[in-house]
C-alpha cells in the first residue's frame, strides 16, 4: 500500500517518540527510517520497533537520506515523514484513491499545525526582483500546491524516481523539495494541497538546533541561486535574474547581509553539475516558468 520514508539526524529523543506515536496509524505500511548521522547508530533504540533501518555510513544530507530510503521502498507510494512530525490519525488513507483516478498526480501535501498552532501547507510561488519567491498561500482550501513539503506529504514512487528524486546538490538542507515539485510541475505533473489530512509539524525545529544561524542563512541563499540557474529556462526570466544581480548584491550590501555573498560563491563553486543537472532535466519540461507561475497567481 504505502511505504514511509522517515529521515533522521542527530534528532534521536524526538525520532523516538514520534516513531512510537506514528506507528500506531501506520498499520500495513513498510516503516524506512534513514539515520544520517555516521558517528551515532540507533539500531538498538529501535531493534523492538517494526521498521527497516538503514544508517548511512556518511552523511548525505536530507536530499540522500531520503532518496536512499525511497530506493528500498517497495510500494508505489511513498509517505514523507520529517522525524518531527506528528500523525493527528490515519486520514492520509483516504486520499489514495486520488493518485489512482488521475495519472498526473506527483503528490499531496497535508496541513500542518505548526508552531503556535496555526495551521498551514498550501504554498505559492511567484518572480520578483530576479528570484523566484515563495509564501504561504492565502487560504487552506482543496487544491494545487506549488510544492510537496518534504517532511509531510504523500508521492508517487514512479514519478519520483523518474525525476532522479530530491537533488543532493542542496545539500545539507533546503529548496530540495521545491526544485524537485517545479521539476514535476513543469514535466506536466500535478501536486495538490488535501486539508483533510492533519499533522502537526514544527518547521526548522531540528535545523535550529543543530547548525548556526549564519550557515542556515548561507545555504538558504547559496540554494536560491542553485534553483534560478538549474531550472529557470524562460529567457525572459533569465535575463530579468541577471539584470537585478547588481542590484540585489548592492541592496543585501547596505543590510550588512554577507551571507547572501557567501551564498553565491557557494553556488559559483558548484556551476558545472548546476548546469550539467540543466541539461539533462530540460528534456523532461513540457510547460514553460511563466505558465507554471501564473497557476499562483
Amino acid at each position: 500500500m504505502v511505504s514511509v520514508v522517515i529521515p533522521t539526524y542527530k534528532n534521536k529523543a524526538k525520532l523516538l517518540s514520534n516513531l512510537k506515536h506514528n506507528l500506531r496509524y501506520l498499520k500495513d505500511c513498510q516503516v524506512i527510517v534513514v539515520n544520517d548521522d555516521p558517528k551515532e547508530s540507533i539500531r538498538y533504540d529501535v531493534k523492538q520497533l517494526d521498521i527497516m533501518l538503514l544508517e548511512n555510513k556518511q552523511n548525505l544530507g536530507f536530499a540522500g537520506a531520503v532518496n536512499r530510503g525511497v530506493a528500498k521502498a517497495k510500494n508505489d507510494l511513498i509517505l514523507l515523514l520529517n522525524d518531527d512530525v506528528v500523525l493527528h490519525d490515519n486520514s492520509y488513507t483516504k486520499i489514495l484513491s486520488r493518485f489512482r483516478q488521475n495519472d498526473k498526480l506527483f503528490a499531496v501535501t497535508f496541513a500542518q499545525k505548526d508552531t503556535g498552532g496555526k495551521m498551514v501547507g498550501k504554498n505559492v510561488v511567484f518572480w520578483s526582483l530576479g528570484f523566484i519567491r515563495h509564501k504561504r498561500a492565502g487560504d487552506l482550501t482543496l487544491g494545487f500546491n506549488a510544492w510537496a513539503e518534504g517532511g509531510a506529504s504523500l508521492v508517487d514512487r514512479k514519478k519520483y524516481l523518474s525525476l532522479s528524486g530530491f537533488d543532493q546538490l542542496y545539500s545539507p538542507f533546503y529548496w530540495e523539495d521545491i526544485d524537485l515539485s517545479y521539476r514535476a510541475w513543469k514535466s506536466g505533473y500535478q501536486i495538490l494541497f488535501d486539508p483533510h489530512v492533519k499533522v502537526t509539524h514544527p518547521h526548522e525545529s531540528t535545523i535550529g538546533t543543530q547548525f548556526k544561524k549564519s550557515f542556515v542563512k548561507k545555504i538558504a541563499y547559496r540554494n536560491q541561486f542553485i534553483f534560478i540557474w538549474k531550472n529557470i529556462t524562460d529567457p525572459g526570466l533569465v535575463l530579468n535574474h541577471l539584470v537585478f544581480l547588481i542590484p540585489n548584491f548592492i541592496f543585501f550590501l547596505l543590510r550588512g547581509e554577507f551571507t547572501f555573498f557567501l551564498g553565491f560563491i557557494s553556488a559559483l563553486y558548484k556551476l558545472p553539475r548546476i548546469m550539467k543537472g540543466r541539461a539533462s532535466q530540460k528534456r523532461n519540461f513540457v510547460m514553460t516558468d511563466w505558465a507554471l507561475l501564473h497557476l499562483f497567481v
